[in-house]
């Protein structure tokens, strides 16, 4: 049995860049909501399919904003995405898959929660974190939990991320604090590029297995000089950057895994949610009713 966690957020954003612009009868923007409906229902359509539960950053800033002014906020998100995701939830649910609105957390976090809730649970064979984000491949073990690129059909296991990022799963936080992330307002650590931050992590799994000098490193890197300093130099930094792209696992996630169990779409609620997007003819698409 397999548990598919989807990060609603980006599935959001990918329906909102990639699909049709749609307005309703009021006028609002809903093209990204019936994307999203559209892309659900499809998983939703694959047998392996069983248990399944969608993460959404249903208020864009969290705890990390808090702590750092220059991480992601929703100052510069298209005001139509932003009025779409009440409703892009209330779809979510009305398909029958179990919900996360995540307000003090990201739904990143959410993910990571359920990756480590469940990967070890007895019948489960496999978790699918289904999104591209790095930040999820630091959840990423053996077989067991991997991450899913629905746009791109790529499935990324342990031995994947070896190959994408050069180093273990458990050293991506580390990775991306010294590289950097822009999608979240992470600068990184000038100088370390991701070539030489994979050779030198893959070395030193962790920032504090990283010798002081670049005489002691046992690898060979372009720049050993100037990387040893500038690390020195951003060493508060470099940690601080490793603990926002630490993912939580400890999200308050109220539901079991007999809540993540799919059985069918909710007439009542569809019904509902396509009066609003004026879609009454994606009710004819659905396959199983609750």
């Amino acid at each position: 049995m397999k548990i598919h966690l989807i990060d609603g957020t980006y599935e959001l954003f990918r329906a909102y860049f990639g699909a049709p612009p749609r307005r309703n009868q009021s006028g609002a923007e809903v093209g990204a909501v019936s994307g999203i409906l559209r892309s659900l229902l499809l998983l939703l359509r694959d047998d392996d399919v069983t248990h399944i539960a969608c993460a959404f950053d249903h208020v864009i800033e969290s705890f990390r904003n808090d702590l750092f002014d220059g991480y992601k906020n929703s100052e510069n998100v298209e005001p139509e995405i932003l009025d779409q995701f009440l409703l892009a939830e209330e779809a979510a649910q009305a398909l029958g898959i179990t919900v996360w609105p995540m307000i003090e957390f990201e739904a990143d976090d959410a993910m990571a929660t359920g990756a480590a809730l469940w990967a070890d649970h007895p019948g489960i064979n496999q978790v699918v974190l289904c999104s591209p984000d790095k930040d999820l491949a630091q959840c990423v073990t053996g077989n067991r939990v991997v991450c899913l690129d629905r746009r791109r059909e790529r499935v990324l296991d342990e031995a994947g991320v070896r190959v994408k990022f050069g180093v273990h799963p458990t050293s991506i936080p580390d990775w991306l604090a010294l590289v950097g992330d822009s999608a979240d307002g992470i600068p990184g650590v000038p100088r370390w590029g991701a070539q030489s931050t994979s050779k030198i992590l893959a070395a030193y799994p962790h920032l504090e297995d990283i010798p002081r000098s670049e005489l002691d490193w046992k690898v060979q890197v372009r720049g050993a000089k100037s990387l040893s300093s500038s690390l020195l130099e951003s060493w508060d930094k470099a940690l601080f950057y490793r603990s926002l792209t630490t993912l939580r696992t400890d999200v308050p996630l109220s539901e079991n895994l007999e809540d993540l169990e799919w059985r069918g779409v909710s007439r009542a609620q569809l019904g509902s949610l396509c009066e609003k997007i004026d879609d009454p003819e994606f009710l004819k698409r659905i396959h199983r009713w609750a």
